[in-house]
C-alpha cells in the first residue's frame, strides 16, 4: 500500500517531497551551492541545509517587499541560482520575492503551516516592478518534524492561516474540483488533528498545510485573506493571530454568500451547521488570539484597516465584493 505521510510528488516543473525524516535529504534535492534564507530558530533544525549553502542570510521581523528589497541589494557575488528558504511564511515569501527580483529559482523547507511553499503568492521587492512574475518554489521539502515544530499556541495559530486557505480557496470565482477536494481534506485533518489539543498530530497538521496552499495556489483567496493580511499590514497583527482572530468572522460572512459550498464543509468536518466557524473559534482560543483587542491593536485602527481592505481587488473573487462597511463590522465584531 501507498505511504499517505511519506511521498514524493511531482507536480508540474516542481518536486514536493512529504514525511519526516525527509529534512535528511534535503542537500541531495536542492543540490550544492545556493543562497539560502533562514531564521536562527530554523537554523537548528536543519543544521546540513545551512552548512551546504553558498550563503546564507537570517531573515529579521518586517515586511517582506522591504526584506526582499534590502536583500536584493545585499547579495553577495554568487553563480548560485537557487535561493532556498528555510523558515516560515516571511521567510519564504521573502525568498520568492527575491528569486522573482534576481531572476532565480526559489526552493522551501517550511518550518510553520504557512502554506507559502505551495504558491506564487507574494509581495515583489522593494524596487522591483509589480508586475514582474510571481515565483513559486520548484522544490518543496515538508518534513512534519520541521513543518509542525512550533510551540503549541503558535501551532494553533499557525492551523487558523492553513484553515483559512481550505476554507476560502474552494469559495473563490476561480476554483476547479482538485484543488477545492484538496481544500476541504485539509480543513478535515486539521480538526481530527486537534482532537488532543494537549499535542494534536503534528503529521497530519503539515500534511493538511500542503493540502491546503495547494488548494490557494488553485483558486486564489478573497475576503478572509484581504482581512487578515491587511490586519497584519496595517494594525500590526502577527500574521498567524490575525488569521485565527478574524476567521471566525469572515467564514460566517463567506457562509451568507456560499451557504451550500459551507454546508459540504460542514459534512467534511463530520459536524452540522457552522462547523467550519466552530473550528475556527477553538483554533482562535487556542492560539490566544479570540480578540483583536489581545492582539495589541487599538480600536481606533480599525477605520485605516477597513479602508485599506477595501481597496483591495482580491475582493471581488468571493462576490458580492465586500464594501467598507461590512469590513468594518467585520473587524468590529472580532475586536
Amino acid at each position: 500500500m501507498p505511504d499517505e505521510r511519506n511521498f514524493t510528488w511531482q507536480d508540474g516543473e516542481r518536486t514536493i517531497r512529504f514525511g519526516r525524516g525527509t529534512v535528511a535529504q534535503a542537500t541531495e534535492l536542492l543540490g550544492s551551492g545556493y543562497v539560502l534564507l533562514t531564521t536562527p530558530r530554523a537554523r537548528t533544525l536543519a543544521p546540513r541545509v545551512v552548512d551546504a549553502a553558498d550563503e546564507t542570510h537570517d531573515v529579521p521581523d518586517g515586511f517582506v517587499d522591504e526584506l526582499a528589497g534590502d536583500l536584493v541589494e545585499r547579495l553577495g557575488v554568487t553563480d548560485a541560482t537557487l535561493i532556498v528558504a528555510l523558515g516560515g511564511g516571511r521567510v519564504i515569501d521573502t525568498a520568492k520575492a527575491v528569486a522573482a527580483a534576481t531572476g532565480r529559482h526559489a526552493a522551501a523547507i517550511p518550518t510553520t503551516l504557512s502554506s507559502a511553499e505551495m504558491t506564487a503568492v507574494h509581495r515583489r521587492a522593494a524596487g522591483t516592478r509589480q508586475d514582474v512574475p510571481g515565483v513559486r518554489p520548484r522544490i518543496v521539502i515538508n518534513d512534519p518534524d520541521l513543518c509542525a515544530s512550533q510551540p503549541l499556541q503558535q501551532l494553533a495559530a499557525s492551523s487558523a492561516n492553513a484553515l483559512a486557505h481550505a476554507v476560502e480557496g474552494p469559495l473563490t470565482t476561480q476554483s476547479s474540483p482538485v484543488p477545492s477536494i484538496a481544500g476541504r481534506d485539509a480543513a478535515r485533518l486539521i480538526a481530527d488533528a486537534w482532537m488532543d489539543e494537549e499535542e494534536p498530530d503534528r503529521e497530519a497538521l503539515a500534511l493538511a498545510s500542503l493540502l491546503a496552499g495547494y488548494s490557494i495556489d488553485g483558486n486564489w483567496y478573497g475576503l478572509s485573506h484581504v482581512c487578515s493580511q491587511t490586519l497584519v499590514r496595517v494594525g500590526g497583527a502577527g500574521h498567524g493571530q490575525a488569521n485565527a482572530v478574524v476567521l471566525p468572522h469572515t467564514t460566517a460572512a463567506l457562509r451568507r454568500r456560499f451557504p451550500e459550498r459551507l454546508e459540504r464543509l460542514d459534512k467534511a468536518l463530520g459536524g452540522g451547521d457552522g462547523a467550519a466557524e466552530a473550528l475556527a473559534v477553538e483554533l482562535a482560543r487556542l492560539a490566544n488570539a479570540s480578540r483583536i483587542r489581545d492582539l495589541g491593536v487599538p480600536q481606533d485602527a480599525l477605520d485605516a484597516c477597513a479602508d485599506a481592505a477595501a481597496g483591495r481587488a482580491e475582493l471581488d473573487l468571493t462576490p458580492p465584493r465586500a464594501d467598507r462597511d461590512e469590513l468594518r463590522a467585520i473587524y468590529e465584531a472580532a475586536w
